[in-house]
């Protein structure tokens, strides 16, 4: 028998990039060159956008870097697919990106072959300076934000057209396996000083850190994320004609808006639907409530007698050894934390600190992840973050409770 050497930590990331960037092509397979030109609104990108994106993160960011940088695939696709990073050069305006009609689909698909090709070779080579590793990973993860991206935009998209099309024929979505019938109950934690961040060990994003020292008093959490039937009993019961459970602006934005329940509930005769990836199916009561806005999540919580946990509650329940089910997989939980930077935070040099901390302003925290979340791209020091509005994500509430 021959012994094969241990995979070295290029092999082991040149693997990690060929899975990540085939898990993208997966997920617009079936897709025609019409759904993925779609752009629903301001906030949702184009699928092809996406997929040529994150593929100008690798082209800008790891292969123009080498010593002997390959030929660009296109000198126009540097403006036409940066996102905001400003010191590197102008960008097509974000709203227009639907406009955007040409490059064809195919194109982008021949784009990202070319940089996948070079960056094959690169990452086959023992010498890629560490450095440019760590970018790769960057980009990976980066890439994985963009997967997840490509679901709830493209449920977007779709949910604009009145023949409801699907995505999958079936799948999660609504019908993800839930914790709905199991009994929610308040898990109590002792607080005190603890420290939260990002711990050291593996990938994690700048805003992560520095791991710190926070002071809680003792609180409790819910075992389980809020159910659509928990929250259609918060509808029945007057919830969004009742001024007295929302912030000022939510109710600001209820009434401008006139939201009646969450993002793709529909109310006919029938009863309540939901439009879902898969198509418009009845809603589910046992299933993971999700598509709330901070401030909905915010008036729930008031109404049920509870409140959003802090983001330093939510880590800290998360790392002990507690029945908490759903962190990770169902739905984005919103906490009631503004999205600012950790005490000692500093961002990276260079135009890869553009990624995180210039957004650190009118942004609130949600923890956790969702059932559109690639699998182990979450932790419990991730911080994602939207504005107070957002809805089109797959953004939840667990209910949190003063220790007493």
């Amino acid at each position: 028998m021959t012994l094969q050497p241990p995979p070295t930590e290029t092999s082991l990331l040149h693997s990690h990039y060929r899975n990540v960037r085939d898990h993208s092509m997966q997920l617009v397979e079936g897709l025609s060159a019409e759904d993925c030109q779609l752009q629903s609104m301001a906030e949702a990108s184009p699928i092809k956008w996406h997929l040529a994106h994150t593929t100008w993160f690798f082209e800008t960011f790891i292969l123009s870097a080498l010593p002997t940088p390959p030929p660009r695939f296109d000198d126009a696709f540097a403006v036409l697919f940066n996102s905001y990073y400003v010191g590197i050069g102008p960008r097509h305006a974000r709203p227009e990106r639907g406009m955007l009609s040409r490059p064809s689909l195919e194109q982008v698909f021949a784009y990202r072959r070319h940089v996948d090709a070079h960056m094959h070779h690169a990452l086959s080579s023992p010498t890629l300076p560490q450095a440019l590793m760590e970018l790769v990973e960057l980009g990976l993860h980066h890439e994985q934000q963009h997967q997840e991206l490509i679901l709830t935009d493209l449920k977007h998209h779709f949910s604009r057209n009145p023949l409801a099309p699907a995505w999958r024929d079936s799948g999660k979505d609504q019908a993800v396996t839930t914790h709905g019938g199991l009994t929610v109950r308040a898990l109590a934690f002792e607080g005190g000083l603890v420290e939260i961040g990002h711990a050291g060990n593996g990938f994690c994003y700048d805003n992560e850190g520095p791991r710190h020292r926070v002071w809680l008093d003792s609180f409790k959490l819910a075992n389980r994320n809020a159910t659509n039937g928990e929250y259609l009993a918060f509808i029945r019961d007057g919830g969004y004609q009742r001024p007295e459970l929302w912030l000022s602006d939510g109710w600001d934005q209820v009434c401008g808006e006139q939201w009646q329940a969450p993002l793709y509930w529909q109310h006919d005769d029938t009863g309540w639907h939901v439009f879902t990836l898969h198509g418009l199916q009845p809603l589910a009561p046992e299933a993971t409530l999700s598509h709330i806005s901070f401030y909905e999540a915010d008036a729930f919580a008031r109404w049920a007698g509870a409140r959003l946990p802090t983001e330093a509650e939510w880590e800290h329940a998360a790392n002990q050894d507690q029945p908490l089910h759903g962190l990770f997989d169902e739905a984005w939980q919103w906490c009631n934390s503004a999205y600012l930077p950790y005490p000692g935070f500093r961002p990276a040099a260079g135009a890869v600190g553009e990624y995180n901390g210039k957004f650190m302003i009118n942004q609130m925290v949600l923890r956790g992840g969702s059932i559109a979340t690639p699998a182990g791209h979450s932790r419990t020091s991730y911080r994602n973050f939207f504005p107070t509005w957002a809805r089109w994500q797959f953004s939840g509430v667990r209910l949190a409770w003063d220790g007493n």
